[in-house]
């Protein structure tokens, strides 16, 4: 396991069971200000979703994640 990924990053799953638990650790508070959303099926990102496994169900996306920008319009944090 990793434990050197940067404080800013994406992050995206899908789940295909009937029940997911995710914990995230973290170095700080959440901070809603700081928050920011890209668009999960961006085709610039060519995610390749397995949406085959949901049969036909259109996946449940948050309305937060609905209205996410796409990479390219994103308003994203400088790189150090």
């Amino acid at each position: 396991m990793r434990n050197d990924v940067p404080g800013v990053l994406a992050h995206g799953f899908l789940v295909l069971s009937e029940t997911a638990e995710v914990l995230y650790k973290t170095t700080n508070l959440y901070y809603p200000a700081g928050e920011r959303s890209i668009l999960w099926n961006d085709p610039t990102l060519n995610i390749i979703w397995p949406l085959e496994a949901l049969k036909g169900t259109p996946p449940s996306v948050s309305t937060k994640d609905e209205r996410g920008a796409l990479f390219t319009a994103a308003d994203l944090p400088p790189v150090d």
